[in-house]
């Protein structure tokens, strides 16, 4: 075989792997870096079922960043979790991180070494073969599905994979918990008869999962929406969110809305704080604790001008923690500066619409900045303005929903003088 045939069998032996490399998982840089700040928040804490896995997108994403040491070292660190964990030097569940090393050294240029990884995954793959040609490994599926939900993809092809690796290993309940946590955040608000199936389905996955807390505060925020008082509950899962190792998958977030919406924002400022005062140093709660304040402030007619300063203050701490991911938390304080300081909120606003961002992030200032200019500013035509702006972008989500629903309002009143130029605005608009 010529030098030439041989790297051609490489590369379709290469392609024929599931790893995260033949996943298409290639969004812009910008999101890499908030994926990867979103990892590094669920924590390392040892025992995470999912550690794994997040050590093998992490080491996926270094290398989409052109950081091919970091991406290795994160591999290797995959592959030592998941022996850790399953107590097992080989498994089926080394085969997405083989996969991953085999392609890493591909593209490093070392054929000899990415062979020997290819020769890796089909010896487990003789050893642990899936149950049909037309299936994959339970432990792929899984981790597939773990990996794309990062993606915003479809949620019907990964509700599909993870019951899919459940049927075939039900002692995982991990992989079925993940499953109704994410089915539950897609349909936030669905139709009666979806919600009731989704609610019955948590209720099943907590019994066979007692200690996820964060499936636990989502089956009682999904309570607290069809009238349930959960005053009671909610303080107390709060307080064993509290005892729990710090991580964005222990339910802290979550917790908070629940006190946001069904207890009092007061009392979310204190649960905040008070994790805060426990982990003065975790970037994630400072994030949590500046979020709380941030509801209170803008729901408030006149803020206490001391809550407005800790507000800016954690925000300004949370966009220096979070360097390449800041956008949301500038948004935040802009509508936290618009209730002190015309002048700063301004400036901010301006700042930000000057900067390169993508569609889905100039949709949703252009959205934000619109509210400011018709609330704070009485500026009723400008704001109507950049809801256009918003909802001209092709890009499907709650900012663009939200525009078209406020210029469909305006569009019908007979006093605005930009009715007619929204009717034909809104006639020609062109779907996602």
């Amino acid at each position: 075989m010529s030098a030439a045939q041989s790297q051609t069998t490489l590369l379709s032996k290469l392609e024929a792997l599931q790893c995260h490399f033949t996943w298409d998982l290639d969004p812009s840089k910008t999101n890499f870096l908030r994926l990867r700040d979103t990892l590094v928040d669920i924590g390392t804490e040892e025992g995470t079922r999912w550690l794994g896995h997040i050590y093998n997108l992490r080491g996926f994403i270094q290398y989409k960043l052109g950081l091919t040491e970091d991406a290795q070292s994160f591999f290797n660190k995959a592959a030592e979790a998941f022996r850790q964990m399953r107590k097992a030097d080989d498994g089926p569940w080394l085969a997405v991180n083989y996969g991953n090393l085999a392609w890493l050294h591909h593209h490093l240029g070392d054929q000899a070494e990415s062979e020997a990884y290819l020769s890796k995954v089909e010896a487990l793959m003789k050893k642990y073969p899936s149950p049909s040609q037309d299936e994959l490994h339970a432990e792929i599926y899984a981790e597939k599905a773990w990996t794309l939900v990062k993606f915003s993809a479809d949620i019907e092809l990964v509700s599909d994979y993870l019951q899919k690796a459940f049927r075939m290993q039900p002692d995982m309940v991990e992989w079925n918990t993940s499953d109704i946590i994410a089915l539950a955040g897609f349909y936030e608000d669905c139709d009666t008869g979806m919600e009731a199936d989704i609610l019955e389905k948590m209720r099943v996955a907590k019994e066979q999962n007692p200690e996820n807390l964060l499936l636990a505060v989502y089956y009682l925020e999904r309570r607290a929406k069809k009238g349930e008082r959960v005053e009671d509950e909610a303080r107390e899962l709060a307080e064993k969110v509290l005892r729990n190792p710090v991580s964005s998958y222990n339910g802290m977030k979550a917790i908070l809305r629940v006190y946001r919406n069904y207890v009092s924002e007061d009392e979310a400022v204190d649960l905040a704080e008070k994790a805060l005062e426990q982990h003065p140093d975790v970037r994630y709660l400072k994030r949590c604790a500046a979020l709380t304040l941030k509801w209170k402030i803008v729901h408030s007619s006149r803020p206490r001008q001391s809550m407005v300063d800790r507000a800016i203050s954690l925000h300004e701490d949370v966009i220096s923690l979070y360097p390449d991911c800041s956008f949301a938390t500038k948004i935040d304080l802009a509508s936290i500066y618009a209730k002190s300081n015309h002048t700063k909120a301004d400036q901010m606003y301006q700042e930000l619409l000057k900067s390169d961002l993508g569609p889905a992030d100039k949709q949703q200032l252009y959205n934000k900045y619109a509210k400011y200019l018709k609330y704070e500013q009485q500026d009723q035509n400008k704001s109507l303005k950049y809801h256009m702006k918003a909802a001209a972008i092709p890009h499907q989500s709650y900012f663009r929903a939200n525009s078209i629903e406020v210029l469909r309002k305006v569009k019908n009143t007979r006093w605005n003088p930009m009715g007619r130029e929204i009717q034909e605005f809104l006639e020609n608009l062109q779907e996602p």
